[in-house]
């Protein structure tokens, strides 16, 4: 392969705690990197005099100074492309890295198919706790080539721009740049600038950036901070000029994938939260989203996935916010329908018989969902008992007589450790009450409670409750939903640990976990967090 090929642009303003390790893993990708251009976005703390202290140690490494804030992530990545040399640029911001042979797995990629667009997998890195998560798995589960985006419009799905690398020609001879000044969201627009110009992508399988999230950062990052409404509005109005872009293009088909996306994707991911804000927050928010999804055609909200549209059609039959921890589990994932189950006189779904203007199409007829891909809902009731046992009673609901179908038989509930871990399985048959099946089983706290200390104790340890269920005309897997007045957390007597504290709780989204530490520095830890 060609050596010296990238261009790897690092922006970083106020980020002198972590802008070294951003830049030294780009230097370190080796001969493919010709170049490190780090751009100091008016910084006030240590970034300056780190860059400079950095540029004389690799002359690969030239430092952009400005002399003013820019209040955005364009300008900077703009200023980088502009100063750049090398043929291909790669994007890098100061609170992340790469891993070791990005920028080879990429333009590697690039060469080989004579690509302007070479993108691999980001993964999202939990600290402190370094618990990775995939972005988009799904398109760089094996190599590919795309003649356009239009041949694999689900590339729009990743409108990341730092886990790609673009030939600067292209960039050039298309006038595509990031929007100026304070823009949030800056990295939908120019992704849709990108993919409307209709380049050939080519992707890989290799993780390519690691995008490091901390969640009790003094200042969170744009995408942790949307707990004002100014952040939704900035990203609706992002989504509204990258599919303008779309659609000045000539592309219907990308414009439709965008806003499918925004469906399934960030309309989601805000409705999770919105029990959480406050009374004003959402009903701006209501305001703002009847809004911009009254842009959508029913062709669009048909695309998405039933959770998704059926949100949407919710929120723009209903001219206030309502329901809300109900549309907050249908938006979870898995997504859950919580009953009651309505129809209409036609014995059709509807989200509510109040709501006509709402049907839950997909359940029954031409196109319907199969029912292990409907939302369908398990309640968990989880009670502790003095021998260091959990007894779980399961609830799995049926959804319009869809489940009914392919008849429940049992279920395999599963407690996966949350770093990824062992996994403790129990299966019970599951008993017919009509509208619902139930199960109980017994799980034994004292083998999932580790002991790899000397003495005796071991690190609290969390565990996620699911479960498999196993029907006559197929199987399907999903978490389980905390309901009842167990969730309370008690010391346990343990022969095998002496003393076991267990915490069930719910999660974020409503499902049932568990939290369990042995011995009294293990306890401690348990109640210290609680």
């Amino acid at each position: 392969m060609p050596a010296a090929q990238v261009g790897v642009i690092v922006i970083g303003f106020n980020d002198a705690a972590h802008i070294r390790d951003a830049v030294r893993s780009a230097l370190a990708q080796g001969p493919a990197v010709a170049e490190v251009i780090a751009v100091d976005d008016g910084s006030t703390d240590g970034t300056a005099a780190i860059l400079d202290e950095l540029a004389g140690t690799d002359p690969r490494l030239r430092i952009v100074h400005r002399a003013a804030n820019s209040g955005g992530c364009g300008t900077p990545r703009n200023d980088g492309v502009r100063a750049a040399t090398a043929p291909y640029v790669m994007f890098l911001d100061s609170d992340d890295t790469l891993p070791e042979g990005a920028a080879d797995a990429l333009l590697g990629a690039a060469l080989r198919h004579r690509a302007p667009v070479a993108a691999g997998l980001c993964v999202r890195r939990e600290l402190p706790q370094r618990r990775d998560t995939g972005w988009q798995p799904a398109l760089y589960r094996r190599p590919a080539v795309y003649a356009a985006p239009e041949a694999r419009p689900a590339l729009l799905r990743d409108t990341l721009c730092v886990n790609k690398l673009y030939a600067r020609d292209f960039l050039t001879e298309h006038g595509i740049a990031f929007p100026e000044g304070r823009f949030i969201y800056e990295d939908f627009v120019f992704t849709a600038r990108v993919m409307a110009a209709a380049p050939r992508v080519a992707t890989v399988p290799d993780t390519v950036y690691i995008w490091h999230v901390r969640r009790d950062a003094a200042a969170p990052s744009i995408s942790l901070d949307r707990e004002r409404i100014a952040n939704w509005q900035a990203r609706v109005a992002a989504h509204r000029s990258s599919v303008e872009v779309f659609l000045d293009a000539g592309s219907k088909p990308l414009a439709r994938a965008a806003r499918v996306k925004f469906l399934d994707h960030d309309l989601r991911m805000y409705v999770r939260e919105l029990p959480a804000r406050s009374a004003g927050y959402r009903h701006a928010w209501w305001r703002v989203t009847r809004g911009y999804l009254a842009r959508f055609d029913e062709a669009e909200l048909s695309a998405a996935r039933p959770p998704a549209r059926w949100i949407a059609r919710v929120v723009l039959a209903a001219e206030a916010p309502r329901d809300l921890e109900r549309l907050a589990q249908l938006a979870a994932r898995p997504a859950r329908l919580l009953p009651p189950y309505a129809q209409d006189a036609a014995a059709a779904p509807l989200w509510s018989t109040d709501l006509p203007r709402a049907p839950l199409d997909g359940v029954f007829g031409p196109g319907a969902v199969p029912p292990h891909h409907l939302p369908v809902t398990v309640d968990a009731e989880l009670r502790l008992t003095a021998r260091a046992r959990a007894r779980l009673r399961l609830r799995v609901h049926d959804l319009y007589g869809r489940l009914a179908t392919i008849r429940p038989e049992t279920a395999e509930v599963e407690l996966r450790h949350r770093d990824g871990g062992p996994v403790l399985r129990r299966a019970v048959p599951l008993a017919d009450e009509g509208e619902a099946w139930t199960a109980r089983v017994v799980l034994p706290l004292s083998v999932l409670a580790a002991r790899d200390r000397r003495d005796g104790t071991a690190p609290p340890q969390t565990w996620d409750v699911r479960v498999r269920v196993q029907c006559a005309g197929g199987a399907f897997r999903t978490t389980v939903r905390a309901v009842g007045r167990g969730l309370h957390r008690a010391a346990l007597p343990s022969l095998r640990h002496g003393l076991l504290l267990a915490r069930p709780y719910a999660t974020v989204n409503g499902s049932l976990a568990l939290r369990l530490a042995s011995g009294a520095r293990g306890a401690w830890a348990v109640m210290r967090n609680s």
